[in-house]
């Protein structure tokens, strides 16, 4: 299978409801459930992932915090050093110390970051039928907050590669990924998505960054095509990270700018990780001859958080 469709048509509003109304967990675990999809990362689970720990290769799967401003960087890192080298501390002898302060807004289309579940609403309510304006306020968020992740999400990580089995560098920007095509690379790489499983979809969206340079992603960017979603509920992901952020843009889903973060988020609990960059990934995968490993994503203890800054490390 190579190169990419015909053009589809537009996504109803009827079909997306009933595609929402499908993939919906909640009241699974509980009416007060916070967790989502993390339920399905069991003890069990993580002790099978460290078990595909054989050569401890391990990859990073993040960018480098981006402090240049550029068309898919509004808002870049902010830097500064805040000791140097030639302040005198006091009495501590020969010793130096350096220290330095980094700030940043991390959801959008250049910095590795993880979403938490208060980060998407749709009509009005967070997973599990949580009504937005009751968990998030000007001070921060109160329930479902990137803190509920504080143990990590550690599974086992598969990566599909899209362009691999397209033959392509890279999949365009404004172009789907189909459910049938998720399950031939699946096919490709000798493996298959289960429950509790992470799963990291390259679209070769950091490929295409690197050799041809940034571009205004938020207008044009590579996804899932809304029919997908069913799939990765049936099979019971429990986290998905994207080297874009699922979507295709510009949408296709009648009054639906962002479906794949209202159905994965909103509806399944499902925790994202965008923006991150599986070059070096694709290659080791290529080198070590499989295409699933431990993967283990630490976000920061941000309490009142929807989110925080990440990089998601594989380790064959």
């Amino acid at each position: 299978m190579t190169g990419a469709r015909p053009s589809s048509p537009p996504v109803s509003a009827a079909e997306f409801a009933r595609i929402y109304e499908s993939c919906k967990n909640w009241g699974r675990w509980g009416s007060q459930d916070e967790k989502g999809a993390l339920n399905l990362i069991t003890p069990e689970r993580v002790a099978e992932a460290a078990r595909l720990v054989r050569s401890g290769r391990r990859v990073s799967c993040s960018w480098a915090l981006d402090t240049r401003s550029g068309p898919d960087n509004p808002k870049p890192v902010l830097h500064h050093m805040t000791i140097l080298q030639d302040i005198h501390i006091g009495d501590a002898g020969d010793l130096r110390f350096t220290g330095d302060f980094i700030g940043i807004e991390f959801h959008g289309d250049a910095h590795s970051h993880i979403d938490a579940l208060c980060h998407m609403a749709y009509k009005g309510l967070l997973y599990n039928g949580v009504p937005v304006d009751e968990a998030v306020n000007s001070l921060g968020a109160t329930r479902q907050t990137m803190d509920v992740a504080k143990e990590g999400l550690v599974g086992r990580g598969i990566l599909l590669d899209i362009p691999r089995l397209r033959g392509m560098p890279w999949v365009e920007p404004g172009d789907f990924v189909w459910a049938d095509e998720i399950e031939a690379a699946e096919q490709h790489a000798g493996v298959r998505l289960a429950e509790g499983d992470i799963l990291f979809l390259r679209t070769g969206h950091a490929r295409k960054r690197l050799d041809e340079g940034p571009w205004d992603a938020a207008v044009a960017k590579a996804g899932l095509h809304t029919s997908v979603m069913p799939l990765l509920h049936e099979r019971g992901v429990a986290a998905i990270g994207w080297d874009g952020d699922g979507e295709t843009v510009p949408s296709q889903c009648e009054g639906v700018a962002y479906p794949i973060h209202a159905i994965g988020i909103s509806a399944m609990g499902l925790y994202y990780a965008d923006s991150l960059n599986f070059e070096d990934l694709a290659a080791a995968c290529e080198q070590e001859g499989r295409w699933e490993f431990c993967c283990l994503i630490a976000p920061l203890r941000i309490e009142k958080g929807t989110g925080s800054p990440v990089n998601p490390i594989a380790v064959f």
